[in-house]
């Protein structure tokens, strides 16, 4: 079974026609998902980037591989996984497989993907790195002008100063594109594994649509401003949130932004996602060219969304919110019917479906569960909750996030803890953790998440013993041994 893995960078679910959007063009990926599996709860672990990409690396919650910051805004975190680390390439490069990632690692800073056994050019760091020697052949080979932008939007920062760029018009044609040339050296790797023979595993990883959005005239300009609805969350005035929220959309200058500029903001996003689709397109043109197709199981997901001025925030933070946790996610397998599903799963749990589908053993990925059964149709017992966790970006910042069907939970040591009824508020406006009617769901979920955190080995638990609602003490939070009742006085 050859494996073709296709993601994205702090992509919003909402962009994608297959998941309601009706004004942006997706048609490949709609595609994919009319002849696949669409899951509607698909979410990551971690709202940012390498942490994310190394849980799908190892199948491995954050807190147990301990690589949670990336590097540019480290603050004392691991950089690069542990020599003992399992990592999926090793098992499936044991099984004779052709590893190939084309696009952005972001995982670690002294070992790329070469050093997990991936063909491919190094491109290292968070954005499409425009100067690397590789992209610069690439125009060069086919008399394309070099990277070239103008008209840039950001706003002001706190303390005066230019706030980070969130798009600019480029001045390139489509095909000189950094998404084109990924897309480019995808299909010559999968052009060349066919004609090696042997299974592989192709992974080509976008780095857009993360901001800045970066586009030709076309795509900058693609989507009118006026049919952008803006995100109901706009209306987010902080009240009963932690205080951090507030402090990362002044960082984030949305408030020095006028809002028709945010809404153009958003439809050049939009570009940007059917920028990405066309490419992503040609990939799977190629595929089918191949004769590929009914033998290589197609994955699409992205790390994390994005805010798109929801809750007055840009990018990605300290917030738990459905913006940026909950991500695409489609599976096809070859043979298999399409559907949508309902079951919370995870970016992780593609570890261990990429294991199964090559033959390997899935127990070394131990916070991953295959998706192979819900592809095949089954209903298999299934956990009826998701846990997700944050460690910090520009500064550590713990949380800890349990929702079920209704409710999410999330504890933030340092402020105040979050309830969300999302039925009631689906865009999390409403912070009810106080609320004394829903106290009955707040100690069932502060429960549950304790239990299923003492579960997983997360250390997170000691701070819940002592602080909140979770029963009567059945170990002793101190982890020493001076009490004990039958010590001499």
């Amino acid at each position: 079974m050859n494996l073709l893995f296709l993601m994205t960078d702090q992509h919003r679910v909402d962009t994608l026609g297959c998941y309601g959007n009706p004004h942006v063009a997706t048609p490949n990926l709609d595609r994919l998902a009319a002849t696949g599996t669409r899951f509607d709860r698909f979410y990551t672990p971690t709202a940012i980037c390498t942490p994310a990409r190394a849980s799908l690396l190892t199948g491995q919650a954050p807190f147990r591989h301990r690589l949670l910051a990336n590097y540019e805004r480290n603050v004392g975190y691991l950089e690069d996984l542990r020599d003992d680390a399992f990592t999926f390439p090793q098992a499936l490069k044991e099984q004779g497989y052709q590893l190939g990632l084309i696009g952005k690692w972001h995982g670690g800073t002294h070992r790329n993907a070469a050093s997990y056994g991936f063909d491919g050019p190094d491109l290292p760091g968070w954005h499409n790195p425009v100067d690397h020697p590789d992209y610069l052949a690439y125009l060069e080979e086919r008399g394309l002008p070099p990277y070239r932008i103008s008209d840039l939007i950001r706003g002001t920062t706190p303390n005066g100063n230019r706030g980070n760029l969130l798009a600019a018009r480029l001045h390139q044609p489509e095909e000189a594109t950094f998404e084109a040339y990924l897309a480019t050296r995808a299909i010559e790797h999968l052009e060349r594994y066919a004609a090696d023979g042997r299974p592989f595993y192709l992974a080509a990883h976008f780095f857009g649509p993360h901001l800045p959005y970066l586009l030709p005239d076309e795509y900058f300009d693609m989507y009118d401003p006026a049919l952008v609805e803006l995100p109901a969350s706009i209306a987010e005035t902080f009240e009963g949130k932690p205080p951090v929220q507030r402090n990362y959309s002044a960082h984030w200058t949305f408030d020095t932004i006028p809002i028709e500029v945010t809404r153009k903001l958003i439809a050049v996003y939009w570009g940007y996602v059917t920028l990405i689709d066309r490419q992503i397109g040609r990939i799977l043109d190629k595929l089918d060219e191949l004769g590929l197709s009914d033998e290589t199981s197609v994955f699409f997901t992205a790390d994390h969304g994005e805010f798109t001025g929801a809750h007055r925030l840009h990018d990605k933070g300290p917030a738990m919110y459905e913006d940026i946790y909950r991500i695409p996610g489609i599976v096809r397998i070859p043979g298999e019917r399409p559907q949508v599903r309902d079951e919370f799963v995870t970016l992780t749990d593609c570890t261990a479906t990429i294991l199964e589908l090559a033959g390997c053993d899935t127990g070394p990925a131990v916070d991953s569960r295959s998706l192979v059964p819900l592809v095949r149709g089954e209903r298999p017992e299934w956990p009826g909750e998701l846990l997700a966790e944050f460690h910090g970006h520009h500064f550590p910042y713990p949380q800890r996030m349990i929702r079920d069907d209704r409710y999410k939970l999330i504890v933030n040591p340092e402020s105040v803890n979050e309830l969300y009824d999302l039925h009631a508020d689906p865009h999390e406006l409403s912070n009810r953790y106080t609320h004394p009617e829903l106290a009955p769901v707040r100690r069932r979920l502060m429960r549950r998440l304790y239990d299923l955190l003492r579960e997983r080995g997360d250390n997170f638990y000691h701070w819940m013993t002592p602080m909140f609602d979770i029963g009567a003490l059945d170990y002793d939070p101190t982890l020493s041994s001076f009490e004990k009742e039958d010590a001499p006085a």
